[in-house]
C-alpha cells in the first residue's frame, strides 16, 4: 500500500510517500520538507496566520515533487494520511482539506493521524527499529510526554509537562539570552561554551515521585539568573554562556531522571525519543550513558526526522490503513478533522488481526 502523508501542524511542510511493501526506512519512497522558520524568526515565533498561508502555498509544489521523486503518478496512490492534531487550527486545515479533496478525487482512502503519534513511531523509519514493547520520551515545542508503548494505538500516559514544555523553555530562555528564534539549538551551541560549574540551577519536580515535569520554575531561575548579572554589569560573552550551559544541564538532568524512573517503573529496557528536542547532543549522551547502566538501550529517528516531517505521518498513516483503518472510524465518516487538542492515550488500536508492520 503506498501512501501520501501530509504533514502542516505548525511551521513546516512535510510530504512524504510509503509503502508497506517495504520494512522501515526502506518503504519510505521519497520524502520532501518545506521549514518557515526563516519567515517567523523576525517575530521570535510563530504567527498562526502566516504559517496557514504558507502551507497554501507550499503543500501542492511539495505533493507534486515527492511523485516525481519517488517516480510515481497520483493515480499510483494507495491511500492519504494528514496530520490532524494536535497544532495550529488553521494550519492543519490546509492539509486536511488538501487531503480530502485529492482522496475524493482519486477515490482512495483517507485517515487523520495523531502528529505526537507520528512522532513516537518515527524511529521505526530506521533500520535498527524498537520492538514493542519499549517506553517513548516525546520532547517537542509544545509537547513533553513519557508514554508506555504496546503497539500501535496501545498508549499509556505515565506522565507530561503540568506547564510549559521542554521545547517552550529552550525557546524562553533562547529569547532572555537574545538568541534567534528557534531557540533550541542556538542554546545548545552556546552553552557549549559554558563552565558547567559556575552555575547550578535546579532539576524540577525531581525531588519528589512521579513522572510529570514542569519547566516554568526553571525559566523563571533563569530569568532571575540573568538579571542579577545584569544588575552587576557582568553579563558578558562568557556569563551567557554559563547561562546556557546551566540551563541546558537541568533541563537534560531532568527528562533523563524521568526516563530512568520510567524504565524502573515499567521494567522495560527499550527506550524511544522523538521530537525536536530529541536532537540535543547532551540529552542523547546522557540517556545513552543511563540505558548502559541499566542494560536498557535508546531509540532515535535520523536528524531530519526528529522536527516535524511528513514521513512520520505517512508512516503511521500507511500502517493504519493497511490494518484496514477506514478514514469514518477516525474522521467523523470521511468529514475533515483538525484538532487543536487531541490526548495521545484517547487513540484507538487498529484491527489486531491485521498485519502491522512490526519487528517484534
Amino acid at each position: 500500500m503506498r501512501v501520501l502523508g501530509i504533514e502542516t501542524s505548525c511551521d513546516e511542510t512535510g510530504v512524504a510517500i510509503y509503502d508497506t511493501a517495504y520494512p522501515g526506512g526502506d518503504g519510505l519512497l521519497a520524502d520532501a520538507l518545506y521549514s518557515q522558520i526563516a519567515m517567523h524568526a523576525e517575530y521570535g515565533g510563530v504567527v498562526p496566520e502566516l504559517a496557514s498561508r504558507d502551507h497554501t502555498r507550499k503543500l501542492l509544489p511539495l505533493v507534486e515533487q515527492v511523485l516525481h521523486d519517488a517516480r510515481l503518478t497520483r493515480q499510483d496512490l494507495d491511500g492519504i494520511a494528514y496530520t490532524a492534531g494536535p497544532g495550529l487550527v488553521g494550519a492543519l486545515m490546509v492539509g486536511a482539506a488538501t487531503a480530502h479533496g485529492m482522496a475524493r478525487a482519486l477515490n482512495i482512502p483517507v485517515l487523520g493521524v495523531h502528529h505526537m503519534e507520528g512522532h513516537l513511531l518515527a524511529p521505526m523509519l530506521e533500520s535498527e527499529a524498537p520492538d514493542f514493547p519499549f517506553v517513548a520520551l516525546l520532547v517537542s515545542g509544545g509537547h513533553t510526554q513519557l508514554v508506555a508503548v504496546e503497539g500501535i494505538g496501545h498508549y499509556q500516559l505515565l506522565g507530561e509537562s503540568v506547564d510549559d514544555a521542554a521545547g517552550e523553555a529552550f525557546d524562553k530562555a533562547a529569547k532572555m539570552l537574545d538568541l534567534p528564534y528557534p531557540g533550541g539549538p542556538h542554546v545548545a551551541r552556546l552553552a557549549e561554551q559554558g563552565d558547567p560549574k559556575r552555575f547550578r540551577f535546579p532539576r524540577p519536580m525531581t525531588d519528589r515521585p512521579g513522572l510529570d515535569f514542569s519547566f516554568s520554575g526553571l525559566k523563571t531561575h533563569t530569568l532571575t539568573a540573568i538579571r542579577e548579572l545584569e544588575a552587576k554589569g557582568a553579563l558578558d560573552e562568557q556569563a551567557r554562556a554559563d547561562v546556557a550551559r546551566a540551563f541546558e544541564e537541568a533541563v537534560v538532568d531532568t527528562l533523563v531522571i524521568k526516563c530512568r524512573r520510567a524504565l524502573d517503573q515499567t521494567g522495560l529496557k527499550r527506550i524511544v525519543m522523538a521530537g525536536g528536542v530529541s536532537a540535543n547532543t547532551r540529552l542523547r549522551e546522557r540517556l545513552a550513558t543511563e540505558c548502559a547502566k541499566r542494560h536498557a538501550r535508546a531509540y532515535y529517528p535520523r536528524g531530519r526526522f526528529c522536527t516535524d516531517n511528513g514521513a512520520m505521518i505517512a508512516y503511521v498513516g500507511a500502517q493504519r490503513l493497511a490494518a484496514g483503518e477506514a478514514a469514518g472510524e477516525r474522521d467523523d465518516a470521511g468529514q475533515m478533522r483538525a484538532t487543536p487538542r487531541w490526548p495521545l492515550d484517547q487513540l484507538s488500536a487498529p484491527n489486531a488481526d491485521a498485519d502491522i508492520e512490526s519487528n517484534a
